[in-house]
């Protein structure tokens, strides 16, 4: 088995919907960098995402396993989300990319989970981790059709979606719990991309659930301008809350 989270709220607000959930086929105003060659390739020589998508869902397992219970009401980039909602929803991701990988639609399964005990996130989180591991295993899921809140896509082009949330969020909960420390800039850098691809600069706001592009530099770090083209801004703290 190959080691391999989707949207915000099912209605999001301010500027912390999900990539997925606002997915383009509009190519982004930027240049996109190219899949990494160490994803693999897939029918017409097109990458396998799931290798990154395990990189990215490995990085959210280790800033899970930082988390402390005392951080639970932390705030965090996404305006309205503390720490402990934050978590809710990544296990949330994990268990409805599951369910739609097979078949499912993805309503049937709620954007934010509740009813975790507080010092249970790590056990919950590594659960629903394993079955998302063997959902996305299964043979031929890359060129199955994934229905998203947004719509109908292959399931290659919805992974590749999946690894720029995930990479996202990784930065929301490292900087609420300020384990930046942890995280991985290369897995932004291939994340941004992708990320631009699905996710146009205009428009934002209203159905588009994203604030404005925040200008960072060209040779500003990968992650700083990952989450300044979702709205995020790279130099946020909790005091900014």
């Amino acid at each position: 088995m190959y080691r391999v989270s989707e949207s915000a709220h099912d209605k999001p607000t301010g500027n912390q919907g999900d990539a997925m959930t606002q997915t383009s086929r509009t190519e982004a105003t930027t240049p996109a960098s190219a899949a990494p060659a160490t994803a693999g390739s897939g029918a017409g020589g097109a990458p396998d995402p799931r290798p990154l998508f395990a990189r990215a869902l490995d990085q959210l397992g280790r800033l899970v396993a930082s988390v402390r219970v005392d951080d639970l009401d932390r705030p965090t980039p996404c305006t309205d989300y503390t720490v402990r909602q934050l978590l809710g929803h990544l296990v949330a991701v994990e268990r409805r990319v599951a369910h739609i990988s097979r078949g499912g639609q993805p309503f049937d399964v709620t954007s934010l989970v509740t009813d975790v005990p507080d010092d249970d996130w790590l056990e919950v989180w590594t659960t629903a981790r394993g079955e998302l591991d063997a959902a996305l295993s299964q043979a031929g899921v890359l060129e199955r059709t994934f229905v998203h809140p947004a719509g109908t896509f292959p399931g290659r082009q919805a992974i590749f979606a999946y690894v720029g949330e995930a990479a996202v969020h990784g930065w929301d909960l490292a900087a609420a719990i300020g384990r930046q420390d942890l995280l991985d800039d290369s897995l932004a850098a291939v994340s941004l991309g992708p990320l631009t691809q699905f996710l146009p600069a205009q428009p934002r706001g209203g159905h588009i659930p994203f604030g404005p592009v925040v200008d960072v530099p060209a040779d500003a770090p990968a992650y700083d301008r990952l989450v300044g083209w979702v709205g995020r801004d790279p130099h946020w703290t909790t005091g900014t809350t």
